[in-house]
């Protein structure tokens, strides 16, 4: 057995957002006093994106890393995704476990994930802010979590300004650096002033089309992306962007974990001083209670049967209350302001 230790399981270690998130919880581990222990089940490097939507080719690995966990007896896990989105987590592992970048589909397992509305809000409020109104936006897959919520953001951005979405200047592209060098040319022959990437890959494709086609941005047109990626400064000019705080994320869902296992110590306490209190009763005190039980039992079945015949009355009326979900902490994102967008 190895005291005190966190089972971290992450979707792949390759990631760009994975090793942060988990400094994150490493560090607050560090804290406590904590070990930790790290399993990699390397989905993107094994197949890709072709296991998004395939349970049981996550669960071929996922299952016998919780297992792996178990066994060396980890006080709880962490669940680090690589892209955010309403998952099946095995539910009977009788280990707290806390999600991290994706939230339960059934509610019913903590989660802290990053607030992508509010966060592709303040960049289009940002957008806005600098006089732009003819504004394009490249997203990912049109059925991500990412792209959804963050067009939400962009939506509630445009009817605080009072200016009309327009659904034609909405493009899911894709990640890639490649959608976004493919979707550029449709934008620059609408003669939007400014578009918002959902990611910097998709920036990278942007700037590169305008680097072919001697457009100027920062000058010609404004350019933001989303993530914040070490590229992102590299751009020239440097890339306008929102910062995906990784490293907090990791940490709130340490300190989330961490209360999660002290309500469950406090629990098994109490449950042991309730057993030790119920041992100490002499046997003595238990016979002379024999009798009062007794003459209270007819009391009792009288009273229940009473009970039951209202309750029988009533059961029509009465609805079944779901249990409360899970709690889960939304992170928001910030603005880094470099040289790509410009005041019009």
């Amino acid at each position: 057995m190895i005291a005190e230790t966190i089972g971290i399981i992450v979707e792949d270690i390759a990631q760009f957002t994975t090793p942060l998130i988990v400094e994150g919880v490493m560090g607050v581990c560090e804290e406590k006093g904590y070990k930790t222990v790290v399993q990699n089940l390397r989905l993107y490097s094994r197949w890709q994106d072709l296991w998004f939507d395939n349970s049981k080719m996550v669960e071929s690995v996922l299952r016998p890393a919780i297992q792996e966990l178990k066994n060396i007896m980890v006080d709880g896990i962490i669940y680090i995704a690589g892209h955010s989105r309403h998952m099946v987590f095995p539910e009977e592992i009788n280990v707290p476990v806390v999600l991290c970048y994706t939230r339960s589909e059934t509610r019913c397992l903590p989660s802290v994930v990053l607030d992508d509305e509010e966060s592709a809000y303040l960049i289009m409020k940002y957008i806005i802010g600098k006089g732009h109104r003819n504004i394009g936006i490249i997203a990912g897959e049109k059925d991500n979590l990412h792209s959804m919520q963050r067009l939400k953001g962009c939506q509630r951005a445009f009817k605080d300004a009072g200016i009309e979405f327009q659904s034609e200047k909405v493009v899911f592209a894709g990640w890639n650096k490649e959608h976004g060098y493919k979707s550029t040319e449709y934008f620059i022959n609408m003669g939007v002033s400014a578009v918002m990437c959902m990611n910097d890959r998709l920036a990278g494709g942007l700037y590169q089309y305008c680097y072919e086609n001697n457009i100027k941005i920062g000058k010609d047109i404004s350019v933001t992306g989303f993530d914040n990626e070490l590229l992102a400064e590299c751009y020239t000019p440097g890339l306008t962007t929102v910062e995906i705080p990784l490293v907090k994320l990791g940490g709130e869902a340490m300190r989330l974990l961490f209360e999660m296992t002290a309500e469950k110590e406090a629990e098994q306490e109490e449950a042991v001083a309730v057993e030790a209190q119920v041992g100490m009763e002499s046997e003595a005190e238990k016979e002379a209670e024999v009798g009062k039980e007794a003459e209270t039992e007819m009391k009792m079945e009288a009273q229940a049967e009473a009970e039951a015949q209202m309750e029988a009355g009533s059961k029509r009326y009465e609805h079944t209350k779901e249990p409360e979900p899970a709690p889960c902490i939304k992170v928001i994102g910030s603005v880094i302001e470099r040289f790509s967008v410009c005041e019009v």
